[in-house]
């Protein structure tokens, strides 16, 4: 493959600028319906999930396409699935750059890009005109000036606003890069948002004609009370999946990094074990009442299948993608048992 050559030149370069020009160029020299130029067919996977059927487990994670600009290139990589967002009700610029940090040695990067896009309009209108044969999720958040008293507000505006377009809805409260919004996995404010998101994605069903399945996506920084808190609440609250897990804020795997101390989420293998250990105390709790999307250091198929053993039953890439190349969709894929994995929770 030529992504090395490509990467010892991105490389060189600002990350944000290199990951908006890759984007266009996968969208421009990709083809709907039809595997990239050189990556061949990956193999078919299919799982069984929240009521759907995924071609493979292997999903794009949220942040890498926030405004759907590369809908059909993400999907001639092979993914089973795609998670666009996070989405705000309203166009926002994200935090001062620079906010994209490349940690080579680690694998890892550090982002603090906090929930920049161009809103919700423009992604549906890319989601409507996409084709694509993959599922596709809508990741939302609240805007950064809209007070944390009244997030819920912003969440319930993004489901009414995607509900109609998304195959399914990723409620995104554990980004480390809005202020406050982990605070909203927490008590009162947790029960009262998962309440009030079910019962909105309810009265959009006889719309729609058919399910809208809600997931929640929680924070790896978690202790265990906080983790049993957070699935028992998802149990009895009438969501589908649980999205495990963000970035996080912990440092002890990057420690003497020169960036280590930048402000921000980190990701990619740095995280794959902090994970696996929360997907692993979460998948004991839930039972197999809710399904988990596992994401989090996933580099290879080994990585894959710790997740899937631990208890997930679909995955999602980011960081690795950055690091490995548009070949590692297909290393997991094939390289996962061919029996499906399935999922009848949620």
């Amino acid at each position: 493959m030529l992504y090395p050559l490509f990467k010892s030149i991105a490389f060189r370069k600002d990350p944000e600028w290199v990951h908006e020009r890759t984007l266009h160029l996968l969208q421009k020299f990709s083809r709907p319906g039809k595997a990239f130029p050189l990556l061949g067919a990956v193999d078919d996977r299919p799982v069984e999930c929240m009521g759907m059927r995924f071609r493979n487990p292997v999903g794009l994670a949220a942040g890498m396409d926030k405004n759907g600009a590369c809908i059909e290139g993400f999907s001639s990589l092979g993914f089973g699935f795609l998670e666009l967002g996070t989405v705000t009700p309203r166009p926002q610029p994200g935090n001062e750059k620079p906010r994209l940090f490349r940690l080579p040695e680690h694998e890892g990067i550090i982002n603090r890009m906090g929930f920049n896009n161009e809103g919700v309009e423009a992604l549906l209108k890319r989601v409507e005109a996409s084709q694509t044969d993959a599922i596709v999720g809508i990741n939302i958040g609240k805007n950064f000036d809209t007070p944390i008293e009244r997030a819920e507000e912003d969440y319930i505006k993004g489901l009414k606003a995607v509900g109609g377009l998304a195959d399914y809805v990723t409620v995104n409260i554990s980004s480390p890069n809005t202020s406050n919004l982990r605070s909203l996995q927490e008590g009162d404010a947790f029960r009262s948002l998962l309440r009030n998101l079910v019962s909105t994605r309810d009265s959009l069903l006889e719309a729609r004609g058919k399910a809208l399945p809600l997931a929640v996506k929680i924070a790896p920084d978690l202790d265990d009370d906080q983790l049993n808190f957070i699935a028992d609440e998802l149990m009895a609250s009438g969501v589908d999946a649980v999205v495990a897990t963000n970035t996080t804020l912990d440092r002890s795997r990057v420690k003497g990094h020169p960036l280590a101390e930048e402000a921000g989420g980190l990701s990619g293998a740095p995280v794959r074990e902090a994970s696996t250990e929360i997907i692993r105390k979460l998948s004991a709790r839930l039972q197999g009442q809710l399904p988990i999307i596992g994401v989090g250091g996933i580099d290879s198929a080994a990585a894959a299948r710790e997740k899937l053993e631990a208890g997930a039953t679909l995955l999602q890439v980011y960081s690795a993608l950055i690091y490995k190349g548009p070949a590692l969709i297909k290393e997991i894929v094939n390289g996962l048992e061919p029996t499906a994995q399935s999922s009848s929770a949620g």
